[in-house]
């Protein structure tokens, strides 16, 4: 079983900076595949960046893609979300997902943190 805990969310103004962290429970973090999701208001949960076990390979929605960065800690257990430049349409909860590595649903979410970006 992991728990994941979503942290760091909070307002900032357009053009500003936020880190969200991911901190997980259980001893399986650096075996699972992660990714940090988002869901604006009124609108679908879409896709934000995945990070691979180690942290060697990622990939990024175009949306954020140059703006964000994710990484994770595996001694921490700790996913993180570096997030720049961030404009009023980055407003959403966002959530941390793992999934089994032979799987490509995610498994575990978290209950996710707030981001609002004011213009």
């Amino acid at each position: 079983q992991v728990q994941l805990v979503e942290s760091g969310g909070g307002l900032v103004q357009a053009g500003g900076s936020l880190r969200l962290s991911c901190t997980a429970s259980g001893r399986t973090f650096s075996s699972l595949p992660m990714a940090w999701f988002r869901q604006a208001p009124g609108k679908e949960r879409q896709f934000v960046a995945t990070s691979t076990r180690t942290g060697g390979s990622t990939t990024y929605a175009d949306s954020v893609r140059g703006r964000f960065t994710i990484s994770r800690d595996n001694a921490k257990n700790t996913l993180y979300l570096q997030m720049n430049s961030l404009t009023p349409e980055d407003t959403a909860l966002y959530t941390c997902a793992a999934r089994f590595p032979t799987q490509s649903d995610y498994y575990y979410w978290g209950q996710g943190t707030q981001v609002t970006v004011s213009s």
